[in-house]
């Protein structure tokens, strides 16, 4: 990878890319193919756009919503949306990043002008997010193209790809002495997770909680709690061998959905409900669970990104009755360039075992075979390596 650091890419060059023609394929998505290896053509970086080399992208469980087109997006784009990487070229008007910089991708380009991010909430970036629903850049620029026309971009990312141009306010700088394939992760499964405990319910020490799916996200959050100090921590899910890790991780109690019915296990281990619960699978019935799950007073934190026409019911009364609260965490309620770099001082000091998370590595033309892996439930972060 050091050995492409003196080329320039001003004018355009091409990129091996993961695209994503079509959404709907039926698994086993090695077989159906829905993701094809191309040779595609990569504009440089436009004013305040960054050319960045990819080190590490992870296979996320929101890339998999949009192959089942569960999460429809514009077609055809390239994916991926967890990353990290060494910058290569930098367009006009940008003064905080140079070439050979380490960076993590944020997938909320956090504009910084809106009345969120000056409110502290760029997670819900206007702009940016309207960008990512338009399959663009920040600038509403599409830089990829194949042989017939644009191709989208994915969140602001594009992981899948050897080459990817992104916004300046997509990037968050590191600490170079980070391997890129861990900080890779730092991207979405750590910020997500470990963000909901300690930014969007701000978990005290000595609380409870339950969280239900011990994918990336929820081993995170698994992570955050015990950093947040609390005293016990329940895991939920229907694998043993991703409870097990949980238990490594820092969970003090173990559910597997398969043997134990969780609500009623989690009511009886926390003397009435967890204090906090929270729903990282992206179902609304896992989050009428956690609902369920949480005690009067509670609070029930939905990190998962169910299907848009899925709809979920409680009784009403159960708010106002048993004062409960009900909060959404996108992102991880995080601002990129403060809680990405807190994080991984917190992963150098040892706090968080993030490197747990990785599973499996694999090469750009195993991908299909890497989202079989995910949609079993085989695998935690697979991390495509690109080196």
């Amino acid at each position: 990878m050091n050995g492409t650091a003196l080329k320039t890419y001003t004018s355009s060059m091409k990129t091996k890319a993961a695209v994503l023609y079509e959404m709907g394929a039926s698994p086993p998505y090695s077989e159906s193919q829905p993701f094809r290896i191309d040779e595609i053509t990569l504009a440089g970086p436009g004013a305040g756009e960054v050319l960045v080399e990819i080190a590490g992208a992870g296979l996320c469980h929101s890339d998999l919503s949009v192959v089942d087109g569960s999460r429809p997006r514009i077609m055809p784009m390239v994916m991926g949306h967890e990353a990290s990487g060494i910058v290569r070229e930098v367009g006009a008007g940008v003064s905080e990043f140079a070439p050979g910089d380490h960076v993590v991708f944020s997938w909320v380009a956090c504009c910084g002008r809106c009345n969120f991010c000056i409110s502290a909430r760029g997670a819900l970036c206007a702009p940016g997010n309207a960008a990512n629903i338009a399959g663009t850049l920040l600038s509403g620029a599409r830089r990829f193209a194949d042989s017939n026309a644009a191709v989208n971009h994915h969140l602001g990312v594009s992981a899948f790809s050897q080459f990817t141009v992104a916004a300046q306010e997509s990037l968050v700088k590191i600490d170079p002495s980070v391997q890129l394939a861990t900080a890779a992760l730092f991207g979405c499964a750590v910020v997500t997770g470990v963000g909901a405990v300690v930014n969007t319910a701000r978990v005290p020490p000595g609380s409870s909680v339950a969280v239900f799916g011990m994918g990336g996200v929820g081993l995170s959050a698994i992570m955050g709690a015990r950093v947040a100090g609390a005293s016990t921590i329940i895991a939920v899910d229907r694998f043993d061998d991703k409870l097990t890790l949980a238990r490594e991780l820092g969970a003090t109690h173990l559910i597997n959905v398969e043997r134990d019915e969780p609500v009623a296990a989690i009511r009886e281990l926390t003397a009435g409900g967890a204090d906090y619960a929270f729903e990282s699978v992206g179902s609304e019935q896992v989050l009428i669970q956690a609902y369920g799950a949480t005690k009067c007073g509670g609070t029930t934190i939905t990190v998962g990104l169910p299907a848009p026409n899925k709809m979920f019911s409680i009784p009403a009364i159960s708010i106002t009755a048993e004062e409960r609260t009900i909060k959404g965490s996108y992102m991880g309620s995080c601002i990129p360039r403060r809680d990405i770099p807190r994080f991984i001082g917190m992963y150098q000091a040892g706090l968080l075992p993030v490197d747990k998370l990785h599973t499996h590595t694999l090469r750009l033309e195993e991908i299909n075979l890497g989202f079989d892996r995910l949609a079993q439930g085989q695998a935690v972060r697979q991390i495509i390596d690109f080196s």
